[in-house]
């Protein structure tokens, strides 16, 4: 769901020091930004920022960029990392469909996709981010022995995802379930804002974990 727009919040975003304004100066080079040699990982569609914020603050040996498209959302994940003290979070105010651009070969590690847009027309089912188109992106710029994990209380989304991976050549899936909150997967499990109000509503989490 699109918040409302925040008046400011585009120069709020320009200006802030989290925020990585030419993200394709960094293309294959990201270390650098991060001043070490740790493994990277993104999250995709951010929201506000809570997912990512706690698995920065949970693993700081692992760098991590949050994606978000929109400035209203990405200008309350600001406000979040504002009251913290990581050095491992930055941001991007960027359109997915663009990975390849900014990331180089092989260089994240993992990739988070937590309640996707769902996109339930059909002739915008190539802008989910489990479509083929995108699975053929993430496949350029995930490691080798890197994964994707994807949530979504979503049931059409995920049947189509499952559907896309099972029909791809080169991905497959390592962990699925329908009802994440009451499955063996669940220890560990970091909740996103739309989780937490989901599972307070009684609504099953569907969740895969991919590879190739």
């Amino acid at each position: 769901m699109r918040l409302r727009n925040i008046k400011g919040s585009k120069e709020f975003i320009s200006a802030s020091p989290f925020v990585i304004q030419t993200p394709e100066d960094y293309k294959g080079k990201w270390s650098s930004l991060f001043q070490n040699q740790n493994p990277l990982h993104i999250e995709i569609g951010m929201g506000k920022g809570q997912f990512i914020h706690q698995l920065a603050e949970k693993n700081p040996q692992i760098n991590y960029i949050g994606i978000e498209m929109y400035s209203s959302v990405l200008y309350r994940a600001l406000e979040k990392r504002e009251e913290t003290d990581l050095d491992n979070l930055y941001f991007l105010r960027f359109d997915a469909k663009y990975l390849e651009e900014i990331f180089d070969n092989g260089e994240v590690g993992r990739i988070y996709l937590n309640f996707s847009d769902p996109w339930p027309k059909e002739r915008h089912s190539k802008r989910r981010l489990t479509s083929p188109l995108f699975l053929s992106r993430y496949d350029k710029i995930l490691a080798l022995e890197g994964f994707i994990q994807f949530k979504t209380d979503n049931r059409d989304l995920f049947d189509f995802s499952v559907e896309t991976v099972e029909q791809s050549a080169h991905w497959h899936i390592d962990e699925i379930t329908y009802d994440l909150h009451h499955s063996e997967f669940i220890e560990g499990n970091i909740m996103t804002e739309y989780e937490s109000r989901f599972v307070a509503e009684g609504k099953p989490i569907c969740r895969f974990v991919i590879s190739r």
